[in-house]
């Protein structure tokens, strides 16, 4: 199935490249440090590094192993990212002669805990994207201000499918035991790839169906997606962009508690004021399905695989969205904040409304 996408303009032409100069982001920590404790927390830039490979210059460095060095997310590599990592502060002296051409230590200060994963609360990126004219400036002005009012959906990003986009193939023969991988890392990696790949086409097929919902009427609706007249009616009279199916699964939003869409006037109220968001399934073992005409729909893009697991957030809303367009330079920069989790890159291609890698 091709991608779908939200937004109702036509494709933007402009370009862009991941680059340190046009793609930075800076993560948001979770909590405040305290200031004091055993672990030493630095704040790192760094450039054309992934944060694996930024851990692993600091560990040998040091002489120690890759998990005494704690981080709350991945970076992109082809960026300048700045992050925070953690280690036990008795390194502290030693890490006083580091150096290296992409990695700088920018400030340090101290806390009770290790950073463990999704120890974030976000990510605030500055995206320039070229070769943008006054036409095509003003269509990516209403498309930012379209998705700070409205949200974008959380497709997981190319980055998440490896090099050559196909990661997800080798994933799911890992995850039906049709092949092996020794290096228990690189296996979880290919497995989360096929799981993130069904995502995206059920994602996909739920955008399409909203497409569907707001281009034809409700008689020819029934034939079209097989679902009952008063199924298509409640899709018909509700305002977000995203229409919300008997069954759906909803959390709170940006976190909270998984509970199923009662279709109240007050959960569609919710859903409205971005009190809770709706939820599309990560395939595996230990995770609550959608049931209903969600559940159909959502059947379809499920699998039996032997790995764990989960929900995620099918409709995100990225904040302090600002836009800048420099007609000298036919530049078009841009600053936002996403929650952890949620692609950049994706929130580019719902605006250039194509795909950009």
């Amino acid at each position: 199935m091709d991608r779908f996408y939200s937004l109702a303009h036509a494709s933007i032409n402009f370009h862009f490249k991941q680059s340190p100069r046009d793609f930075v982001v800076e993560e948001l920590p979770l909590y405040e440090f305290s200031g004091e404790g055993e672990h030493l927390i630095l704040f790192i830039r760094k450039k054309n590094l992934t944060t694996n490979e930024m851990i692993g210059q600091i560990a040998r460095y040091l002489g120690i192993k890759n998990k005494e060095i704690g981080y709350a997310g991945l970076k992109d590599k082809h960026a300048m990212t700045k992050q925070y990592i953690s280690l036990h502060k008795k390194y502290e002296e030693a890490l006083e002669g580091f150096n290296h051409d992409g990695i700088k230590i920018v400030s340090k200060t101290y806390h009770n805990n290790k950073i463990r994963i999704g120890h974030l609360k976000g990510n605030r990126f500055y995206i320039k994207v070229k070769k943008v004219n006054p036409t095509s400036a003003q269509k990516i002005d209403e498309a930012l201000k379209n998705i700070q009012n409205e949200g974008m959906p959380n497709f997981f990003g190319y980055q998440r499918f490896g090099n050559d986009g196909d990661n997800h193939i080798l994933g799911e023969k890992l995850a039906k035991g049709e092949a092996r991988e020794r290096n228990p890392r690189v296996k979880k990696l290919l497995i989360n790839a096929y799981q993130s790949h069904l995502f995206n086409l059920w994602l996909s097929r739920r955008l399409e169906i909203n497409s569907l919902v707001k281009s034809f009427s409700a008689q020819e609706l029934e034939s079209l997606l097989n679902m009952p007249n008063h199924e298509i009616d409640k899709m018909k009279k509700q305002k977000h962009p995203f229409k919300l199916i008997s069954g759906d699964l909803m959390e709170h939003y940006p976190k909270g508690k998984l509970f199923e869409l009662e279709e109240t006037e007050e959960d569609f109220r919710r859903f409205n004021e971005r009190d809770i968001s709706v939820t599309g399934l990560l395939c595996g073992t230990k995770v609550r399905v959608a049931s209903g005409m969600a559940g159909e729909i959502e059947k379809d893009y499920d699998d039996e695989i032997n790995a764990d697991g989960a929900r995620r957030y099918a409709w995100v809303y990225p904040e302090d969205i600002e836009g800048r367009f420099n007609q000298v330079e036919a530049q078009y920069e841009m600053n936002f904040t996403l929650p952890k989790g949620t692609y950049a890159t994706v929130l580019i291609e719902e605006i250039a409304k194509r795909k950009i890698n």
